[in-house]
């Protein structure tokens, strides 16, 4: 009797222990892989010096000094049924200026190996393997940036193409050098440049490469040297005595397509003036110099071309004085912001007027 109870009891066990392995056969184990995300800021081997300065494509090579972002604000996208993509994981980052380090970078771009400042603080994304095929989208600032849209706010692809920051605040149009981000017509081998595929993997790095959303502009100036001293009537004698840059765009600009910015109607009859780039009190750029600044470039009513206005005056003259506004060519196609050049040779006093030059450069 007790010898077929204890087989019964036995017996019974292991249709427990076989009920609990086939349900446990069918429960599927969620896998994650953990994504290291490196910011990169392109830079040159002159920067190993002097820690802070950089250049991007459209810079014509010379060492520039600004300030590391402080603000990263961050979207891993996750591809879905179909061309659908949604938001996988979004991170709002105050950064560490201290972290920042001259290294080179490796990733499969064709910059492979040129000098980069990367981020070395942790900022690791745990991801479930629902789909393997992400995106990542990241734009940085020195100052904290607002938006049309609240961060928490971006759902779809679509929201994140729209999304843009605003530029009117004076700080913001003071520090446009320094903000980057990553431009979503960048492709390698048919692909945005900032792809992944997590499947199969447990931890892998993605060494995120921003750029300038801002354009250079790079202004050059030269009296000739036949109307600077004039011995005979010195009035005649020509100097620049006053000189700034007006950015006409304060408006909202968006975040990663930075070649696409437009208004409607005619520029701004007054915007932000960048810089005050000659004064009567500095003699040392009377006759000739260089300055340059950036400014966000944008399209009027869909045109081909982007302007900034400048204001010139010679001899501490009175009045509006002279006015260019500067157009240069712009490609929407092209993923990086340009380097314009506008270059003025100065004969004799600047006139009291308004003026278009155009700039193919």
């Amino acid at each position: 009797m007790r010898l077929n109870r204890f087989k019964h009891i036995i017996k019974n066990n292991i249709y427990i222990l076989m009920l609990l392995l086939l349900v446990g056969c069918h429960e599927e184990v969620e896998q994650y892989a953990q994504m290291n995300l490196a910011l990169c800021l392109p830079a040159n081997e002159m920067a190993c010096q002097q820690r802070s300065p950089r250049r991007v494509m459209g810079d014509p090579g010379t060492s520039e000094m600004f300030a590391f972002p402080k603000y990263a604000y961050i979207f891993v996208m996750k591809k879905g049924d179909g061309d659908t993509w949604s938001v996988w994981k979004r991170e709002e980052r105050v950064l560490d200026s201290g972290k920042w380090e001259m290294t080179h970078y490796k990733g499969p771009l064709e910059t492979n190996m040129d000098s980069v400042f990367r981020y070395t603080d942790n900022l690791a994304f745990q991801l479930k393997n629902e789909g393997p095929v992400g995106h990542v989208y990241a734009i940085c600032s020195y100052r904290k940036l607002t938006f049309n849209t609240a961060f928490a706010s971006v759902s779809s692809m679509s929201d994140l193409m729209d999304w843009k920051f605003n530029t009117a605040p004076d700080s913001i149009q003071q520090d446009l050098a320094n903000i980057y981000s990553t431009p979503y017509n960048y492709e390698y081998n048919g692909e945005y440049y900032c792809s992944f595929d997590c499947s199969h993997r447990n931890t892998f790095t993605v060494d995120l490469l921003m750029y300038h959303v801002a354009a250079k502009v790079d202004i050059k100036w030269n009296v000739v040297d036949s109307v600077r001293i004039n011995n005979t009537d010195p009035s005649e004698a020509v100097r620049l005595t006053y000189m700034e840059a007006r950015n006409l765009f304060k408006d909202y600009a968006y975040c990663f397509k930075p070649m696409e910015n437009s208004v409607s109607g005619a520029p701004l009859a007054t915007g932000y003036t960048i810089a005050n780039i000659v004064r009567s009190d500095d003699e040392g750029l009377w006759w000739e110099g260089r300055k340059y600044f950036y400014t966000i470039p944008y399209t009027v009513d869909g045109g081909g071309y982007y302007p900034l206005q400048l204001k010139m005056q010679t001899n501490d003259a009175s009045g509006d004085g002279y006015r260019p506004t500067i157009f240069m060519s712009i490609d929407k196609t092209s993923p990086f912001v340009p380097w314009l050049r506008a270059d003025f040779k100065l004969s004799k006093p600047l006139e009291n007027k308004t003026e278009t030059k155009i700039v193919e450069r």
